[in-house]
């Protein structure tokens, strides 16, 4: 009995330790790079299992052991067949990680229900009391569902994933934090200043959305490849007149940047791609090859005559707006220059697209300073986050240290250094390399270069595709799901940017309706209110309690504007999955000498459920029949691309309704200030954002 006693114990405890082993195979799989890890993982799920399988074998008693070990390494070796089988079938286009991982682990957690629920089996037979196996099959099947629940979208599931996540993993979700703001940081930036329009144009009189106004914190709008590439790009009045290189018509690009001023925010242009006449001989001998974005990808026939196009369009601009006023503009030079979709050379290798990028580079700061002066704010935008078709690293050399293709001296003018940051979708991240990540490897390159007080962005990014399909495409339009997942989403990341020395992240839509007007998504409270940190400085911030939910992350960021006496904190609750249920109690003990004793203003902004329409307009769609086909790409997204106009109607009619849960209602109340020290308290739902202004 003793012996079958402590076997069952052993079973327990290799339950638990598989449930935690496929947690993290789990994890580690959908971020490819970690492949050794994966294997290691993967190996000591399936020893676990062979133990297990060991267990069950050794209480018929009527094989040898040698052949009990055999059967169990058969098994062992079975199980990775399994999932490794399953893992290959469902992400043989490597696009599919989320749902291959649930798959193999939905089959292997029910193999290895299946080994213990025989040991149980063959012990009662052996004499064991038939109703404790009957409690420690309940206890195999109390840890197997919740370890599930991850893994399976199954109905049968969710409450049961519900309350243990509101109910049990709350209680161990206790986060306690300490400020202080006795010995200021770095100041910190407006890290949402900037904003993206694809296509390389803007109206010339803009919606602007008075109530919910994006353009209240935007500084800059980008305008993509807004000087070539396409027909519709080019600026000349036939671009498809290749015997006329110079019947050039600036208008539209004007307009555009004429609407832009017209938000308060200034251009940043980016100039780029060139325009097929200026590319014909490429063009005549390769034929044409427009990437995946829908522009020539290739670089000029004569740069000279390049510079003359690029220094026009300067010209152009600063007859129209003044040269003065263009000169507080900024400047890039294509769009992920080292994609090789939007650029390469007709030999299509990796070396001759580097010099011919830093040619085009050259060639184009040349036309700006030519035509504007020598300050002209100028800079580029690489990946950087995933592999490029060539080390961008060269590139930022080659302005420090290489020879100017234009001038024949040392080094090109760069002001700033942008790269793109896409995690996959919610629950997979695609193992792009993290914002400090990205800003190390920038900003080391650059300062090894001799290049220092470059500004460091993400000029395009967040999410790529939503958990659902439309129509045509699972693309996110905006870029971000309409869930509140995103607000936490969007906190993690601008704590990133704010500790690794980021000065901004470019964005696309901010509201339901393209152009940015109409419902707030929940990502314009986020931005609107860490734009409220421009001008303070960080203050210290230490975790010193910490919830015990696996991948959760709960956190903090903290500045102190000294002008305004204003002590403002940023903390969210995040994990990377839609599921998450758990809230997370918050205590923050702040010091904080610059305030007398006494009380403080303290103003709440949570950005939860309770301020974002999208959760009720997906129950309403739900209940009205407005199925994923009727959009074009992700339904996910807050800012939708409609398939079906009687849908898009339905949503628009509600639009009034929607409007009242989109409010953020704001609280106010007091605390006791005592020796420069207050205490504050409060509890984060799950992916909610609080934002606090402390005053006094």
């Amino acid at each position: 009995m003793k012996q079958n006693n402590g076997k069952l114990y052993i079973l327990l405890g290799a339950f638990a330790l598989f449930c935690v082993m496929m947690n993290a195979f789990r994890k580690l799989f959908l971020e490819w790079k970690r492949l050794p890890a994966v294997g290691l993982t993967s190996l000591l799920c399936a020893a676990v299992f062979g133990a297990a399988l060991w267990l069950a074998l050794s209480e018929t008693h009527k094989l040898p052991r040698k052949k009990e070990l055999l059967f169990s390494g058969l098994g062992a070796l079975g199980f990775l067949a399994v999932q490794w089988t399953i893992l290959t079938l469902i992400n043989r286009d490597g696009q599919h990680n989320r749902q291959a991982a649930a798959a193999s682990g939905l089959a292997l957690y029910l193999l290895f229900a299946a080994a213990a629920l025989a040991f149980l089996a063959l012990s009662a037979r052996r004499g064991q009391k038939l109703l404790k196996g009957l409690i420690a099959c309940v206890l195999c099947c109390a840890l197997l569902f919740p370890a599930l629940a991850p893994y399976a979208d199954s109905p049968a599931l969710a409450p049961l994933d519900r309350f243990m996540q509101k109910r049990v993993y709350t209680m161990f979700n206790d986060y306690a934090f300490s400020v202080d703001t006795a010995e200021p940081g770095r100041t910190l930036p407006n890290v949402k200043s900037n904003l993206n329009r694809f296509g390389g144009r803007f109206p010339e009189d803009p919606v602007i959305n008075r109530e919910n106004n994006p353009y209240e914190f935007i500084e800059y709008i980008q305008l993509m490849e807004c000087s070539g590439g396409s027909a519709a790009r080019d600026l000349f009045k036939d671009p498809d007149d290749f015997t006329v290189l110079d019947d050039y018509d600036f208008s539209a690009l004007i307009s555009s940047c004429r609407g832009i001023l017209k938000t308060g925010a200034k251009p940043l242009l980016k100039l780029g791609n060139v325009p097929a006449k200026l590319s014909r001989r490429q063009i005549e001998k390769a034929g044409r090859d427009e990437g995946s974005f829908g522009v020539n990808v290739f670089p000029p026939d004569d740069y000279n005559e390049y510079y003359t196009y690029i220094r026009a369009i300067a010209e152009a601009l600063a007859a129209a707006f003044t040269a003065e006023e263009v000169r507080t503009w900024r400047f890039g030079v294509l769009t992920e220059y080292e994609n090789h979709d939007w650029f390469h050379t007709v030999e299509d290798d990796a070396e001759s697209s580097l010099e011919a990028y830093c040619k085009l580079y050259d060639y184009t700061v040349q036309a700006l300073t030519d035509a504007l002066g020598e300050d002209v704010f100028v800079g580029a935008h690489s990946m950087t986050c995933s592999e490029g078709f060539w080390d961008e690293t060269a590139f930022i050399r080659h302005c420090g240290q290489g020879t100017n293709y234009a001038t024949g001296k040392t080094g090109t003018r760069l002001c700033y250094l942008a790269a793109s940051y896409y995690e996959r979708t919610p629950g997979e991240t695609g193992d792009p390399l993290s914002i400090p990540e990205i800003m190390d490897l920038l900003r080391g390159a650059a300062e090894e270069a001799g290049l220092t007080d470059l500004i460091y962005g993400v000029d395009e990014g967040r999410i790529l595709v939503g958990p659902n399909a439309g129509s045509s495409s699972n693309e996110l339009y905006s870029r971000t799901v309409g869930y509140t997942y995103q607000a936490a989403f969007d906190a993690r990341l601008i704590k990133q940017m704010f500790d690794s020395g980021m000065d901004y992240f470019s964005s696309w839509e901010y509201c339901a309706q393209a152009e940015n007007h109409g419902l707030p998504l929940i990502s314009y409270y986020a931005a609107k209110y860490a734009a409220a940190f421009k001008g303070s400085r960080a203050a210290a911030v230490e975790m010193t309690k910490e919830g015990m939910i696996p991948d959760a992350d709960v956190n903090l960021s903290a500045a102190y504007n000294e002008n305004t006496n204003t002590l403002r904190l940023m903390a969210y609750n995040y994990k990377n999955t839609l599921r998450y249920l758990t809230d997370a109690d918050v205590q923050i003990s702040v010091n904080i000498p610059q305030f007398a004793d006494g009380k403080a203003k303290v103003t709440f902004y949570t950005i939860d459920d309770s301020c974002n329409w999208f959760d009720e307009w997906q129950a309403d769609r739900a209940e009205l029949g407005v199925t994923d086909d009727k959009f074009a790409w992700s339904p996910d997204d807050g800012c939708p691309l409609w398939a079906d106009a009687e849908a898009q109607k339905l949503f628009e009619d509600r639009a009034e309704i929607y409007a009242e849960h989109a409010r953020l209602n704001p609280v106010t109340a007091e605390a006791a200030v005592e020796n420069g020290m207050l205490q504050l308290q409060f509890t984060l739902t799950p992916h909610a954002v609080v934002f606090c202004e402390i005053t006094q």
